[in-house]
């Protein structure tokens, strides 16, 4: 992997590659990180020297990591034939590009794999390849009717059904107001009829009143002109 053969010093002596995030303990010992905690999780001593190790007194050796980062590795698509060399602190950025990495098909429903490079041949003839229209009318194409493909007619499909979707709303909104109009127009004529017949009640009552007025006056006169003669 490396293209110079790392120092033994760059070693950890628990997982036996090259350090990845170097701390040292307090007896001076050197670890990867990830190595040395999962270690005291056992036991809290020096794999090298067995002497007591605490967890919180160790210390990332940010130097020594940037100097690991700066060695030269190989590609690890070296086998695919990839020639590449570069820091090792750039290997994810290259796998992310590497013409000789091997990945997945990316149309849904297709399981091969194969090298990156040979990605834009494979899409050619793959029978799950798909994408939107270039032209902008949002149609997912595949290779069976991209070359059927007309955008004026589908865009004018499109809109004869949008059209006659809100054909139907705009009559089913019509339909409801006329409804509420009708509800409306019987509500008012309920209420002219129970108005009408309050005011009559309100009439009734006070001929009833006057009425009684009367009856209680002639009643109140009679005695009095009995007393006059």
């Amino acid at each position: 992997m490396f293209v110079d053969p790392p120092d033994y010093d760059l070693i950890c002596t628990i997982c036996q590659g090259v350090l990845r995030c170097p701390v040292r303990a307090a007896c001076h010992h050197i670890f990867c990180k990830k190595c040395i905690l999962q270690w005291l999780k056992r036991q809290e001593t020096c794999p090298c020297c067995r002497n007591p190790v605490n967890p919180s007194l160790i210390f990332v050796m940010f130097k020594l990591s940037k100097s690991i980062g700066r060695m030269k590795i190989k590609c690890t698509n070296e086998i695919r034939g990839c020639a590449e060399t570069f820091s090792l602190s750039e290997q994810y950025c290259h796998s992310l590009s590497c013409l000789y990495e091997l990945i997945p098909c990316p149309y849904q429903g297709c399981r091969a794999q194969l090298l990156r490079r040979d990605l834009e041949t494979h899409a050619r003839h793959c029978e799950h390849w798909s994408q939107p229209c270039n032209m902008g009318c949002g149609t997912i194409l595949s290779h069976r009717t991209q070359a059927q493909h007309n955008c004026y007619k589908q865009l004018r499909q499109e809109y004869e059904v949008k059209q006659r979707n809100h054909r139907a709303i705009a009559a089913a909104l019509q339909r409801k107001m006329k409804r509420m109009q009708s509800t409306m127009a019987h509500m008012k004529r309920q209420l002219g009829l129970i108005c009408e017949s309050l005011e009559g009640m309100d009439d009734l009552y006070e001929v009833e009143e006057d009425e009684q007025g009367e009856s209680s006056g002639s009643s109140n006169g009679t005695p009095s002109g009995n007393r006059n003669y």
